[in-house]
């Protein structure tokens, strides 16, 4: 089923990219053609019809007339200094006229044909060179963000220019007449479209990422580090220069800068869980730490620190450009090679994690890395499922969660259920950059297969010992980092409540109220429009337009005020039924804070309906 899904997903990707790189420059070659054959025969026939009214001209002379014309096309008779075409030349072959544009918007689309032909041809080549290799593959992404980005910037502008040169001659070509309104409208949004792509190539996105957790010293865990440095150096690579104890169900490394506390970290870096640390004993949690110290050593640390920049700045252009609108043309063929690139980078991510547990295999053991493998799973699977209920539930929570003791209390009578199984039989371990393998390849490449009858068994199975022991300050740490991540939850489950209420208590119109005040907009002549999570205040004075009746809003700007128009579900004479609301006087940027409160508001209350019919639908 996947495969079938990623199949249907290329194909679409592709068809996309050929609409988007082949469309408008294959109708502007088309129409260019056209009207080109079409005058040319209109020439033709004027030639015939004044030598049959010429009575001094021969058969021959005729014959000759006709046989010159049918050589020599329209565009060629303006280069030629042939006196048989002075006269042609003369009326019709003006510098920049209406021959000279054709003629050279034919040429451009041609070259814009053969243009999109070698994007493709480019992005198959990138693409290949991503699978061979890492480095490779950083090059090749290097390469197509670059050329990539500017070959889209260059596409936006020479088909918009199309459509603008289209938006002109294809009225006046057919109908004899031009709509200057149609070409100042396709001129901004190319406009804008152009701008908006050609700034973005420029703008830097933020380097590094963030971590939610609190550095542990040397002196706060000696013998953890003297751990941590002997198996560096018997895997020949340097001791990561800051370890990070939190709470996340997790164990990374990464030499890309990251915030932590306040402050961004520099060098080599090594992520330990606390909760999960507490879940392996000893040995189990050296296989993990092997494991996450062969990325070091492997270099696949300093690979994603250099490559996840780039990736993630191409993401945001991709963003950018969706957003823009008309610049949303050239987006299919990046898309297309984000895919294949991300493919080769799946790839590369499953061989390194095979050769990080069999680096955790040799250096500690096969069982150790593979029990390893089926707790974290376990208790990931677990918290996200005890942190999904809570976050559906629907109504606030208490002040104390107590998230990390319910799943660490939890998680042995959770492992008999079949939800551990279902949830077990395609265990995946998180991790911030790379995509894993299913655990039973994991643990097929170590040579330690555990059945999965032993899963429950394994998971339930006290730690002896743990580096937790070792960690002077971990209780602390976990017991502050519990408490603002809790703090979190609780502020964004109720930011969620706010948009699936419809209040039917004092409190709960409370909750909805504090997310979502009416807010009035001054207008002109002293009167306002309200907008609240229950409707439109009109600015007349009448009945509030409330959401249940609303079928649709269109916003038109108007010199002389501009109007909203509410589309309702009643009918009228003719469709649906519609109020215009008049807003004289809002201008600025009251306008724009008045669009986006009427749009969220709107929004909110057709998410609080799509829930409701969810909740009714599986109840």
């Amino acid at each position: 089923m996947q495969e079938d899904s990623l199949r249907k997903d290329f194909a679409k990707a592709i068809l996309w990219s050929l609409l988007a790189l082949f469309l408008i420059p294959a109708a502007c070659l088309w129409f260019t053609t056209h009207s080109l054959a079409e005058d040319q025969a209109k020439l033709n026939r004027a030639v015939a019809a004044r030598m049959a009214k010429d009575p001094r001209l021969s058969a021959a002379e005729r014959e000759e007339i006709q046989s010159f014309y049918a050589r020599h096309p329209m565009a060629q008779l303006c280069r030629d200094d042939a006196p048989e075409a002075a006269r042609f030349r003369a009326a019709s072959c003006p510098a920049y006229g209406e021959l000279w544009q054709f003629t050279w918007m034919r040429v451009l689309s041609i070259a814009t044909l053969v243009a999109g032909v070698a994007i493709l041809a480019w992005l198959a080549l990138l693409g290949a060179l991503a699978f061979v290799n890492r480095a490779l593959q950083y090059a090749s992404f290097v390469a197509g963000w670059r050329t990539l980005t500017f070959a889209s910037a260059a596409m936006v502008v020479v088909q918009g220019a199309m459509c603008v040169w289209l938006s002109f001659w294809v009225t006046a070509f057919y109908t004899h007449k031009y709509y200057p309104k149609l070409i100042i409208a396709v001129g901004l949004v190319v406009l804008g479209a152009a701008i908006l792509v050609i700034v973005k190539i420029f703008q830097r996105s933020a380097e590094g990422s963030a971590a939610d957790g609190e550095l542990v010293s040397d002196a706060d865990a000696p013998r953890l580090w003297q751990r941590i440095r002997d198996m560096a150096a018997r895997l020949g690579t340097p001791a990561p220069d800051h370890l990070i104890a939190g709470i996340d169900a997790n164990f990374f490394v990464t030499e890309a800068p990251l915030a932590v506390g306040g402050q961004v970290l520099q060098g080599r870096k090594l992520y330990v869980s606390v909760p999960l640390l507490r879940q392996l004993d000893r040995e189990e949690a050296d296989a993990v730490l092997a494991h996450e110290l062969a990325h070091l050593s492997g270099g696949d640390a300093r690979s994603s620190a250099a490559l996840g920049p780039k990736l993630d700045q191409f993401d945001r252009y991709l963003a950018h450009l969706y957003e823009g609108g008309a610049s949303r043309v050239v987006l299919p063929f990046l898309r297309l090679y984000r895919m294949v690139f991300q493919l080769a980078l799946s790839r590369e991510s499953r061989a390194r994690e095979f050769m990080a547990d069999g680096t955790a295999a040799r250096l500690v053991s096969p069982r150790a890395i593979s029990h390893s493998l089926v707790k974290i799973a376990a208790y990931a699977s677990y918290r996200a499922d005890t942190e999904g209920r809570l976050f559906s539930r629907d109504e606030r929570l208490g002040e104390s969660l107590g998230i990390g003791h319910s799943v660490a209390s939890g998680l042995p009578q959770w492992a008999g259920s079949e939800a551990f199984m279902e949830a077990m039989t395609e265990g995946r371990v998180p991790h911030p950059y790379d995509s894993h393998p299913p655990l039973r390849e994991r643990m097929a490449q170590v040579g330690h297969v555990e059945p999965e009858a032993r899963f429950a068994a394994i998971v339930t199975q006290p730690a002896a010992a743990t580096w937790v022991d070792d960690i002077a300050t971990a209780a602390e740490i976990e017991s502050r980092l519990w408490a603002a991540y809790e703090q979190d939850f609780a502020a964004e489950h109720e930011h969620h409540l706010a948009w699936r209420y419809e209040p039917a208590s004092d409190e709960e119109r409370a909750l909805v109220l504090k997310h979502f005040p009416a807010q009035s907009f001054a207008l002109k002549d002293g009167r306002s429009v309200t907008i609240a999570y229950t409707g439109i205040a009109p600015p007349d004075g009448s009945a509030e337009i409330v959401w249940d009746a609303v079928k649709g809003l269109e916003y038109k700007d108007g010199s002389f005020g501009d109007t909203l128009v509410v589309k309702l579900n009643e009918k009228g004479l003719v469709g649906a039924k519609a109020v215009k609301l008049k807003l004289a006087g809002l201008k600025g940027e009251a306008k724009q804070q008045f669009k986006a409160v009427l749009g969220h508001y709107w929004q909110r209350h057709q998410h609080m309906r799509a829930y409701q019919a969810f909740n009714a639908a599986t109840a």
